[in-house]
């Protein structure tokens, strides 16, 4: 495989890697100061005309091919800058599942930044089996009214707007009677508590718990109990290459910590190296596959899992040459420890492997 830049790519490189020559150093990366700045950073971002690169023009994206994304997520890293705001499986759902108005009402914003979403789907007993989720959604007149807890909500503290799983039909089977919304976080009956991570960052999750929470009836993504059609698309696209830009990220950590070693190469280091290699070569196979044409579906798991792998082999090599002392690699492994379940569950995603892929039953 040839992966070398095409002119046109290479042209873009040099001109992203300019304009973050000088503007990378104003944006914090990690940590709250991040969260505090993710909104300024995306605006940023697409005002220079590098975010929303693979999406389409008729909402304000660029309709470029997915490997621009990687280049963008390349050169992130290089420059030290903060990571690519996360909202591409969010734009496939509503893409894929909204009503046009819908589209025509949401995506242009959520792309620009303009607008800060999160996404309500996991609960404190609904995670990686969502279909238990038990937040409901009961039809009065022209709106349906809200009542549940959703956790590890990202952004929930400054999003404008959720995109919602809810239970509609308490009487269907688990999963033909959930919808999805789009509801709106500014309104009375919704309270928002932020979860302080083992990390120390206490912004990046939080919990939401809504009572009395309206939504207008026309504000449903697709027809009542479609909504785990819509999680699938959702998270089959969260696990997709185009969010696995970390890849470079965890070739630097590696980099940064072969630095640091004198005489033999400790065996975490040795096979974190191994993991973030193959994983960087299974995004880029994956990218020919997409341009290509071939569009994935349950293969995501295997991304997933493979990424999980790879960010926890990476984990544990920053603890073994940086031990618990430098906050920064120590971060690394604390949060590397969450992959494994955030995104679905690694026990999930073998499931899905072995009854969708490999057909070994239920």
């Amino acid at each position: 495989m040839d992966y070398r830049d095409s002119p046109d790519e290479a042209a873009f490189r040099a001109r992203l890697r300019e304009w973050l020559a000088g503007t990378a150093a104003s944006f914090p990366a990690s940590g709250d100061e991040y969260w505090a700045r993710a909104g300024d950073w995306h605006r940023a971002l697409y005002g220079a005309g590098f975010f929303g690169l693979s999406w389409p023009k008729e909402f304000g994206g660029h309709a470029l091919a997915p490997v621009y994304d990687v280049i963008l997520d390349e050169e992130l890293t290089r420059a030290g800058a903060p990571a690519r705001p996360s909202l591409g499986y969010l734009v496939h759902g509503l893409g894929r599942h909204a009503s046009s108005a819908l589209q025509q009402q949401f995506l242009p914003g959520m792309i620009d930044g303009s607008q800060r979403w999160c996404q309500g789907f996991s609960e404190p007993d609904a995670g990686s089996d969502l279909a238990a989720l038990r937040t409901t959604a009961t039809r009065e007149g022209d709106e349906y009214v809200l009542h549940g807890h959703k956790i590890w909500t990202s952004y929930s503290d400054v999003a404008d707007w959720c995109l919602l799983l809810a239970r509609t039909d308490p009487d269907a089977p688990r999963h033909k009677g959930i919808s999805g919304f789009v509801v709106s976080m500014h309104q009375p009956g919704i309270e928002q508590r932020p979860l302080q991570m083992i990390s120390g960052v206490t912004r990046e999750f939080g919990q939401v718990r809504f009572d009395g929470a309206r939504v207008p009836a026309d504000r449903m993504v697709g027809a009542p109990g479609d909504g785990w059609k819509l999680a699938m698309t959702v998270v089959g696209h969260e696990r997709e290459p185009s969010t696995l830009g970390f890849a470079a990220r965890y070739a630097k950590t590696v980099r940064q910590l072969e630095s640091r070693v004198t005489g033999r190469v400790p065996d975490e280091l040795a096979w974190a190296a191994v993991e973030s290699e193959m994983l960087r070569l299974h995004v880029r196979r994956r990218l020919s596959e997409q341009l290509d044409g071939l569009v994935h579906g349950p293969d995501g798991s295997l991304d997933k899992l493979l990424m999980t792998w790879a960010e926890q082999s990476v984990g544990h090599a920053a603890l073994a040459v940086a031990g618990t002392g430098d906050d920064e690699m120590f971060g690394h492994y604390l949060y590397s420890r969450a992959q494994s379940v955030m995104g679905g569950t690694s026990q999930i995603q073998k499931n899905i492997i072995a009854t969708r892929i490999l057909d070994l039953g239920a």
